[in-house]
């Protein structure tokens, strides 16, 4: 079972006063079955920087990619079930496909979940634990535990029998072997 997210959004009257626009538990979410029912909360996504604060356009389901748009952001909740139910279905090609990933597959790597976006990621564990995998080696992270994620390989592994809820912040990043913007 998926639990909500109860996301609050701000903004500003006609009079420039600040307000609540928005209460209740988050709109977009996703279930993934090919990976037992992983579910994806789309909390909001930004798709320039810097990033305009006028109106009251909720962007948080307009896209559905692991990652965000060319100078954009996203934030989004991941509830990842135990890997014995993860990965046990039609495993990892329909898993990302479900996500509607264009590029997030390392390509020949057999392990489950491994992928690679070009962004910088922020990701914090809210409740449970889980491996952060790295081609070179894993560390165990609980809750509150943060891990930033700079377009490396990586892979999650939830080896419990209960859920572990992580928030991402994704950013839009030059890849390390691509010659930076100027």
């Amino acid at each position: 079972m998926v639990q909500p997210t109860r996301r609050i959004v701000t903004g500003h009257d006609a009079g420039g006063r600040s307000i609540f626009v928005s209460d209740g538990a988050a709109p977009a979410v996703k279930v993934i079955e090919a990976f037992g029912g992983m579910a994806v909360t789309e909390l909001w996504q930004t798709d320039e920087t810097p990033v305009s604060n006028a109106g009251d356009d909720d962007p948080a389901g307009e896209e559905s990619a692991i990652e965000p748009p060319p100078m954009g952001s996203k934030f989004r909740v991941v509830e990842y079930p135990p890997d014995s139910v993860r990965f046990a279905g039609a495993g990892r090609e329909a898993g990302f496909a479900e996500i509607g990933s264009r590029h997030a597959m390392v390509e020949g790597d057999r392990r489950p979940g491994m992928h690679k976006t070009a962004t910088v990621d922020y990701a914090i564990v809210l409740t449970g634990e889980i491996w952060a995998v790295m081609d070179e080696g894993e560390t165990l992270m609980k809750p509150g535990d943060v891990l930033i994620q700079r377009g490396t390989s990586h892979a999650w592994s939830n080896r419990t029998g209960e859920a572990c809820r992580v928030a991402f912040i994704l950013i839009d990043a030059v890849p390390e072997d691509r010659p930076k913007l100027v």
